[in-house]
């Protein structure tokens, strides 16, 4: 069994794999106090949990947008598992992504995973639209290429900042109006957050779309993250919903790399 380790900003995920499918998942919080002993209490609980055998655990990979995290997770699966990580940034590790933007290396190690996972998946073109602490998006280009992306504030941090900045604006839950007018403060601002991403994602979709590929007849758009079904459903293009794009692209990269000798 192969586990896949996303460590995000807000959220760790966790995906544990038997050959090519995917046998359990599941996510904790992102806490930069916690000890090594402290997460492998709530890990090893949760694999339990899922009646998974850690013995049976022989190779993990790593992806972490989080460096004190990917250390302090790394500690955890060589101690608790016995295991040497796969880390997604290593030198050593080949994602298959060829990265041509200005300075490769400042690209965040999850946008590479996911674009990895969909040119596998969907091919080339496409556009990754990851809605997680940032909503951002990742362009392959025709020959498959990672060319660059664009990133802007999360759903979530925009909305908690209206309430956390402002005097008499309520915390609200990110979902969809029944009108664009909203007709009292909580609606209002439902639909501010709602609609005004939904105009921002389509509006950039068409700006990429346009200016990138021009021509071009067909590009895919997938979309992930915890908010990502919500507009999926909305959106002006014609996009699919991964939930599991990260973890099915760090699958794909493990063994991409255990297969060519990374782990010798």
């Amino acid at each position: 069994m192969i586990l896949a380790v996303d460590i995000g900003n807000s959220n760790i995920v966790f995906g544990i794999y038997d050959e090519n499918s995917i046998l359990c998942q599941f996510r904790i919080r992102s806490e930069h106090t916690k000890t090594t002993d402290e997460y492998a209490a709530s890990i090893l609980s949760l694999i339990e949990r899922n009646n998974i055998n850690i013995q049976n655990i022989y190779g993990v990979i790593i992806s972490s947008v989080v460096p004190s995290l990917g250390f302090t997770i790394g500690r955890f699966v060589k101690k608790y598992l016995n295991v040497e990580p796969m880390l997604v940034g290593d030198s050593k590790v080949r994602t298959g992504v060829n990265v041509k933007t200005d300075n490769p290396s400042e690209v965040g190690v999850d946008r590479v995973v996911n674009a990895a996972a969909a040119i596998d998946k969907f091919g080339s073109p496409c556009i990754i639209i990851d809605f997680g602490t940032a909503t951002t998006f990742d362009i392959v280009n025709h020959e498959g290429d990672y060319i660059g992306g664009v990133i802007c504030p999360g759903v979530l941090l925009s909305a908690n900042a209206l309430h956390a900045k402002t005097a008499k604006l309520p915390e609200i839950s990110v979902d969809k109006p029944k009108t664009v007018v909203g007709r009292n403060t909580v609606h209002s601002m439902q639909s501010g957050v709602f609609y005004g991403y939904l105009a921002m994602i389509d509006g950039l979709c068409d700006k990429i779309i346009n200016e990138e590929f021009g021509t071009i007849a067909h590009v895919n758009i997938i979309a992930t993250g915890g908010l990502g079904s919500i507009f999926t459903r909305e959106m002006k293009y014609k996009a699919v919903y991964e939930p599991s794009l990260t973890l099915y692209g760090l699958k794909i990269i493990y063994d991409k790399n255990a297969f060519s000798g990374y782990l010798l």
